[in-house]
């Protein structure tokens, strides 16, 4: 059983869509509100009719959920020659509230990577048209998504660079740049693993007001549910653990990265008194 935090909490980065999940979405959405997840982003990982009305969907069955929707750079090989136009498009789709997620990765290297490059820069650009955050995944490839994000927040656009380093991982440097840039750092499960001390030291470094938390489940169960399957109701350990790291209360963390995230999705209302309660 996860006790509740006085302060609510916003799951910034899960996959509801996913097999996972069929069967079982209504009780892990309940179980996640009950836990005080008041908010969860659910992300489309590839821009296909069924993909975008599945995720829609769901954004639009349960109250709490909302959606972003981009292109994984696993999945950057099957949408070579992705256009702004296409992405600004989903904009007006109800509850979608970012961009992503997109980036690089180096590591699998499963689709080309001036492709994923290519493609990056186009949710990028779509993100900023919009006034949305981008949703940045980068793993092996910090140099070029660093470049990359340098050189696209400096062109003229109607909205600064705003978003968020997914699942962060990294170096002290990847994290220096990302608050540099005006991004927010998001930390899921890995946060809590025993040989995370690395991450953990990078994460005392980094100012609280760009602090997110996530599960992207199903994905990397924190501690004590490690290799289980991943799901919202899960962000409560990892909120434990960063405030842990943080050196301040459950209920400070929780209300910090909830005023963070609504902050940086502006198209997420903050929950009424009933649902924090």
């Amino acid at each position: 059983m996860i006790a509740s935090p006085i302060n609510p909490l916003i799951d910034t980065h899960c996959h509801l869509d996913f097999r996972d999940f069929e069967g079982e979405r209504d009780e892990i959405v309940a179980r996640a509100v009950r836990t005080g997840v008041v908010r969860m982003v659910t992300i489309c990982t590839r821009l296909e009719t069924d993909r975008l009305a599945t995720n829609q969907a769901i954004a639009e069955t349960y109250p709490s959920v909302y959606w972003a929707a981009g292109v994984h750079p696993h999945e950057a090989g099957d949408f070579d020659g992705l256009t702004v136009d296409a992405v600004t498009d989903l904009g007006d789709r109800p509850k979608l509230v970012g961009i992503g997620e997109t980036g690089l990765d180096y590591y699998y290297d499963h689709s080309p990577r001036p492709v994923q490059q290519a493609c990056f820069r186009t949710h990028i650009r779509a993100a900023r048209a919009l006034g949305l955050p981008v949703i940045i995944h980068t793993r092996d490839a910090e140099n070029d998504t660093v470049a990359i994000l340098e050189e696209e927040a400096a062109q003229t656009a109607a909205y600064p660079l705003t978003g968020i380093l997914h699942c962060f991982s990294g170096t002290q440097a990847l994290a220096d740049a990302g608050v540099r840039l005006g991004l927010h750092i998001s930390l899921s499960g890995i946060v809590t693993f025993k040989k995370a001390d690395a991450l953990r030291e990078v994460v005392r470094s980094v100012p609280i007001d760009r602090l997110l938390v996530e599960t992207d489940a199903p994905y990397l169960a924190p501690v004590p549910r490690r290799g289980k399957r991943n799901e919202p109701a899960y962000v409560a350990h990892t909120a434990a653990a960063v405030a842990d790291v943080k050196g301040v209360s459950v209920t400070e963390l929780a209300a910090r990265t909830t005023a963070n995230a609504l902050a940086l999705f502006t198209r997420i209302p903050p929950p009424a008194a009933r649902e924090a309660a």
